[in-house]
């Protein structure tokens, strides 16, 4: 419960507080709970709110905690005003991010004369910063996608289709010990490609085509986020060019990583890399973002991050090029800050793979 201890201190956790946390990854960092339900965090005990699906579960999960089921018309508010009322509670935090209006207001209504303040992020402040566990399961998880990568480059070829590829590559993954996906899988070929979040279709591959493949396992409850866009047959001259500017924008910013960097001025070496060449209206989203129990988390590569690089955090550096009509280019790795600059747990090949 070494977390949770943090958590308290780092909230001033009174005597007349709690916490309420609803956002799966919150609960999973802090106690280890995996189920469905929230977790109330008291000054002096932690209960975990659920339904009978998962008590057991609970119980292996988060053994320090108290667990208390909802049932024969008791629901997660019923339990918190039961709580709240035996251990004195006047103020509770919660995830102001994530509850929903509607649970709000039968929260305030439950809970009559108690505050409600938001907890204001401090969870994920956290989680900013891994700790060994959390990077070995990371770099398993890139070594898992960089596996699948390799091995999808032998099945594509012209008349295979998107979707076929996505179950291909996804299926590796698990062969390879993915627990689940990190999000959906993206394949995006020939004119797909200028999309950025593109949903792989019934389109069959031609040769000339870019694939951009952007895709990651799960590993341990923890994501690795990787892209790369080949080719099936050489590329038209322009798509070959593009290529290589998002690469030599993808390898500058990546080479820049350093604890202490601003984030913005990383997203800028790799924006002002692409507006030279004359793409800057090509590349509309930000350089990269956090990765962890989410696939998207804090610290964020962007023109309007004001996050500073530290030893520890993990970001991707994903630059792109996308020309509608016509196609487009990602190329991304996830990378850990070190003490001295940065690591990648994508190993798979970066340069242009004609196949």
């Amino acid at each position: 419960m070494e977390r949770i201890q943090n958590f308290r201190k780092l909230m001033n956790l009174q005597g007349n507080q709690a916490v309420l946390i609803e956002k799966p990854s919150n609960m999973y960092y802090l106690a280890g709970f995996t189920g469905e339900g929230m977790l109330l965090i008291l000054p002096d005990e932690v209960q975990v709110f659920t339904d009978s699906r998962y008590t057991e579960q609970t119980q292996k999960e988060a053994p320090e905690c108290t667990v208390l089921e909802i049932g024969g018309g008791k629901s997660f508010y019923h339990l918190l005003k039961e709580a709240g009322d035996a251990k004195g509670i006047q103020e509770v935090f919660f995830e102001n991010d994530f509850v929903t209006v509607s649970n709000y207001q039968k929260m305030t209504e439950m809970l009559g004369g108690v505050t409600f303040s938001p907890v204001k992020g401090v969870p994920e402040k956290m989680r900013l910063v891994k700790d060994a566990s959390e990077i070995a399961a990371m770099r398993q998880a890139g070594d898992i996608s960089c596996r699948a990568f390799e091995y999808i480059l032998g099945e594509i070829a012209p008349g295979i289709s998107e979707r076929e590829i996505r179950q291909k590559l996804e299926n590796k993954m698990f062969e390879l010990g993915a627990e689940k996906l990190a999000f959906s899988t993206i394949v995006a070929s020939g004119p797909n490609g200028s999309l950025p979040h593109a949903v792989p279709t019934e389109r069959r591959i031609e040769k000339g085509d870019l694939i951009t493949l952007d895709f990651g396992a799960n590993y341990n409850h923890y994501c690795s986020d990787m892209t790369r866009t080949i080719a099936v047959g050489k590329p038209s001259a322009q798509l070959e060019e593009v290529y290589n500017i998002v690469l030599e924008a993808h390898l500058t910013a990546a080479k820049a990583l350093a604890p202490g960097k601003t984030c913005q001025s990383i997203d800028q070496i790799a924006r002002d890399i692409i507006e030279k060449a004359g793409y800057g209206a090509n590349f509309g989203h930000g350089l990269g973002h956090g990765v962890g129990i989410d696939i998207h988390e804090d610290p964020r590569l962007s023109a309007r991050s004001t996050d500073v690089l530290q030893a520890g955090h993990v970001v991707t550096v994903e630059p792109g090029i996308y020309l509608p009509g016509i196609g487009g280019v990602r190329i991304e790795n996830t990378c850990l800050i070190t003490e001295t600059g940065s690591e990648s747990f994508i190993w798979a090949k970066r340069n242009l793979i004609i196949l």
